[in-house]
C-alpha cells in the first residue's frame, strides 16, 4: 500500500463540471431504514457516516421517483411533505465535500422476497424468472410518461442539494429488462433492435440531461453480463454500452452481473467466488464507454485491490458497497498505512439476508455500529471506574466484549479452552468459502492487544481457574452445543459414538484424501455454516446425503445464498432425502443406516455408509453460571451462551455488553 500523497485513490476527479476530491465511491445499497416512504435521522446519519469516512461520492439506495412506487423502505422524492427531509440528507453529505447521487431503480417484474407481486410493471407479458410474476405491459405513452416522472423527480433532487442521479439498468429490474431480448419482446419503437430496447433508458438520459442541465451527475448501472441465456452477456453489454454513451450526456459508466433469475447471487458475489470477480468484464468493456468514465465494482474490499485496478487504468472510480458498510473509514485508514485497523467485508452477504429475508435495517457481522452517531473511526472513552473482568470464551461474542472493555479502562482476561482465537468462526474459516471470516476475529485480537486485554489460551476454565483471576465480572461466552436428536439411542449419545457435526469437522478439515463411502447428515439446521460443511463432505466422499425432516434443504438461508448453495451441490455428489430421520438400528454396524418418511413411515436403505452425523439447533453452555452467582459474582451471557445465533448476533452481543459493563 502506497503512502498517503502518491496514492492513486486520493486523485481529483470530474464528472459532469462536478469535482470529486478522490476515486472512492459508496455503491447503492438498501438500507431499510426509512420509515412508511420518508428517510429518517438513522438514514441520513449512515450517508454522512460514509462521506465523513472518505467517500467523495454517495449514491443512495432506490428512491421512488414516480408516483406508482410506494414501497415503505424508499423515501418519496414526489412527496412536497418531504422536501425539508431530502434538503437535510444533502446537505449531511455533501458538508463533508462528498456528491450524493441518487439512485432511480423500479424493480419491473422482479422479485426476489417470498411470493408473487401483482403490481409489477415490465415491457412484455413474461413473467419473473423467480417468483413467476406476471407484469402489467407499459404502453409506448405510459413509459413516455414515465421518462417525464423521473426527469421531474431528478430535477427535484437537484434543487434539494443532490448532485446527480445513478439509473440502475442492471440487476434485472426495470431497465434491464427493457435491454434484455429475453425479457424484451416488444416489437415497436422500445423493442425489437438494441435501439429500440434501449431508447427507455437513452430517452431518460436525454430528459434529466435537458432538465437538470449539464453541471449534473448522470450515471448509468450497465449489464456486463447478467447469466441468462438468450439475454446479455459481454458482446450484448458492449453494444448496450456503446450505443449509451455515444450521446456523452452520461457521466460515468458501471457494469454489474446477474439477473432475477437463477444467476441472482452474481448480483452480489460471495466468498464462494474469487476476489473482485467482475474485473475481467470490466477490463473488456471499457472500450465500449465511448471515453465515459467507468467505476469499478464487485467485491473490491482491500485497499491494494483498488490501488492496482486505478494504477493500470482498468477503472476512474472505484464502486464499494459492502466494503464502506462495513467500515465507514476503509480509505483514511488505508492511507494511513493501518490496513490490520479496517474492519473488512467478508462477502457473507448477511447485509443482504437481514434487508431482504428479515426485512429489517442494513447490519454488518463486522460493524456492530452501523448508522450510529460515533460510527467513523471509532474507539471507546476510558471510563472513570473501572472493573476487573474475565470473559470465558475466545469466540467472536468474548472477542468483540473483551476489547471494547478494555478500550474503556477495564482490566480484561480472557480464558480460551483452544490455544487459538475465533472459535467457531475459527472452524467456519477452514470450510469452503469462509476464508474472509478470519478478518472478523483477526481484528478483535489486534484491537484487543492495542487496548492491553490479557490472554490465557488452551485453559479449561472450571470454577476454581475462575475465581483464581479474583473478578469483579465474569463474561461467559461459552458457545451452544447441539443437541442430540432422539432417533440415536440414549447409550450410544452418552459414548458419543456419533458425533455432532460440530465436532466431526473439526477432523474432517484436516483430511485431503477422498474417503470412500457415503457420508449421511442429518440436518435440522438450515444454516449457511452446515451447508458449507456438507460441501466439504461432498468434495471429501464418494456419495454425500443430506437428510431432513422439512420439505426441502436450505430453507432458512437467503434466496442469493441458496442459489450459490445449490449450484455447487449440483455439481457434486450430493443429494437429499427430505420429509425424513434416520432409524436406529443394528444393521448400522455393517454401514446400512435406515430411513423413514416422517408422515408415511416408508423405508428405504442407506448403504455403505462411512460418515453419520448431525447438525440440530444448540443449547447454549451456561453451566458454569449457578455456581459462579453463588460465589456472588456479577455474570453475564454472551453470543451462544445466551442464545445460540449467527456471527452478526454474536458481534453485536460482545459489542453491546463491552459497552455497558460498568
Amino acid at each position: 500500500m502506497q503512502t498517503q500523497t502518491d496514492s492513486a485513490l486520493l486523485t481529483p476527479l470530474n464528472l459532469s463540471g462536478q469535482r470529486l476530491r478522490n476515486r472512492v465511491v459508496h455503491t447503492s445499497m438498501s438500507t431499510y431504514m426509512a420509515k412508511e416512504g420518508r428517510s429518517t435521522k438513522r438514514l441520513i446519519r449512515y450517508y454522512a457516516n460514509r462521506a465523513q469516512g472518505g467517500a467523495s461520492m454517495i449514491v443512495t439506495e432506490p428512491l421512488s421517483m414516480a408516483q406508482h412506487q410506494v414501497a415503505w423502505s424508499r423515501p418519496r422524492v414526489y412527496d412536497d411533505t418531504q422536501w425539508d427531509d431530502f434538503k437535510r440528507w444533502a446537505e449531511a453529505v455533501e458538508i463533508h465535500d462528498s456528491r450524493l447521487i441518487g439512485q432511480i431503480q423500479d424493480g419491473g417484474r422482479a422479485r426476489h422476497e417470498a411470493g408473487r407481486t401483482f403490481s409489477a410493471i415490465g415491457p412484455s407479458p413474461l413473467p419473473d424468472d423467480l417468483s413467476w410474476s406476471m407484469p402489467y405491459v407499459l404502453s409506448a405513452d405510459e413509459i413516455r410518461g414515465l421518462i417525464e416522472e423521473f426527469a421531474q423527480s431528478s430535477r427535484r433532487l437537484q434543487q434539494c442539494g443532490f448532485s446527480g442521479v445513478e439509473l440502475s439498468s442492471a440487476h434485472g429490474h426495470l431497465f434491464h429488462q427493457f435491454l434484455s431480448p429475453w425479457a424484451n419482446i416488444r416489437d415497436d419503437e422500445y423493442g425489437g433492435s438494441w435501439e429500440g430496447r434501449t431508447r427507455f433508458v437513452a430517452e431518460l438520459v436525454s430528459a434529466i440531461r435537458a432538465e437538470c442541465g449539464d453541471a449534473f451527475i448522470i450515471g448509468l448501472k450497465l449489464p456486463g453480463d447478467d447469466g441468462v441465456n438468450g439475454s446479455i452477456g459481454p458482446e450484448e453489454a458492449a453494444t448496450i454500452a456503446d450505443l449509451l454513451t455515444r450521446t456523452q450526456q452520461a457521466s460515468y459508466v458501471c457494469f454489474a452481473q446477474g439477473a432475477h433469475a437463477k444467476s441472482l447471487e452474481m448480483h452480489v458475489p460471495d466468498r464462494h467466488g474469487p476476489p473482485m470477480p467482475y474485473m475481467d468484464l470490466i477490463r473488456r468493456l471499457k472500450s465500449s464507454t465511448n471515453g465515459i468514465p467507468v467505476m469499478a465494482l464487485g467485491r473490491i474490499t482491500d485497499p491494494a485491490e483498488a490501488e492496482g485496478i486505478l494504477e493500470r487504468g482498468e477503472s476512474e472510480l472505484i464502486g464499494l458497497g459492502r466494503a464502506l458498510l462495513a467500515d465507514p473509514a476503509w480509505l483514511p485508514k488505508a492511507l494511513a498505512g493501518k490496513t490490520n485497523d479496517i474492519r473488512y467485508c467478508v462477502s457473507c452477504n448477511t447485509c443482504w439476508d437481514t434487508i431482504i429475508t428479515h426485512n429489517q435495517p442494513l447490519a454488518c457481522i463486522n460493524n456492530p455500529r452501523v448508522a450510529d452517531e460515533a460510527e467513523v473511526n471509532w474507539w471507546p472513552k476510558p471510563e472513570a471506574m473501572t472493573r476487573r473482568i474475565v470473559v470465558v470464551g475466545a469466540g467472536v461474542a468474548g472477542l468483540e466484549t473483551a476489547w471494547v472493555a478494555a478500550a474503556r479502562g477495564h482490566e480484561v482476561i480472557v480464558l480460551g479452552r483452544s490455544a487459538e482465537i475465533g472459535g467457531k468462526a475459527r472452524l467456519r474459516a477452514q470450510l469452503p468459502g469462509g476464508e474472509t471470516i478470519t478478518s472478523v476475529y483477526d481484528y478483535q485480537f489486534v484491537a484487543a492487544q492495542r487496548a492491553g486485554v490479557h490472554f490465557e489460551l488452551g485453559v479449561e476454565a472450571d470454577l476454581q481457574t475462575i475465581l483464581a483471576h479474583r473478578p469483579d465480572i465474569v463474561v461467559l461466552a461459552t458457545g451452544a452445543s447441539m443437541f442430540v436428536p432422539q432417533w440415536i439411542p440414549r447409550d450410544i449419545a452418552e459414548d458419543g459414538l456419533i458425533p455432532d457435526f460440530h465436532d466431526a469437522l473439526w477432523e474432517l478439515v484436516r483430511h485431503t484424501q477422498k474417503q470412500p463411502g457415503t457420508a449421511v447428515i442429518y440436518d435440522m439446521d438450515h444454516t449457511e455454516g452446515t451447508y458449507a460443511g456438507i460441501e466439504l463432505l461432498g468434495r471429501l466422499f464418494d456419495r454425500t446425503v443430506v437428510v431432513t425432516p422439512r420439505e426441502s434443504i436450505t430453507r432458512e438461508v437467503s434466496v442469493v445464498a441458496r442459489q450459490g448453495i445449490l449450484r455447487r451441490y449440483a455439481h457434486l455428489p450430493i443429494e437429499g432425502i427430505t420429509l425424513s430421520e434416520p432409524v436406529w438400528s443394528d444393521a448400522f454396524e455393517s454401514g446400512a443406516l435406515e430411513i423413514r418418511n416422517i408422515y408415511t413411515d416408508a423405508r428405504q436403505t442407506i448403504d455403505d455408509v462411512a460418515f453419520l452425523s448431525y447438525s440440530t439447533p444448540r443449547v447454549p453452555n451456561k453451566q458454569l453460571t449457578d455456581a459462579l452467582r453463588a460465589a456472588g459474582l456479577d455474570v453475564h451471557l454472551v453470543g451462544d451462551a445466551r442464545a445460540a445465533r449467527n456471527i452478526l448476533a454474536a458481534t453485536g452481543d460482545g459489542h453491546r455488553l463491552g459497552n455497558s459493563l460498568v
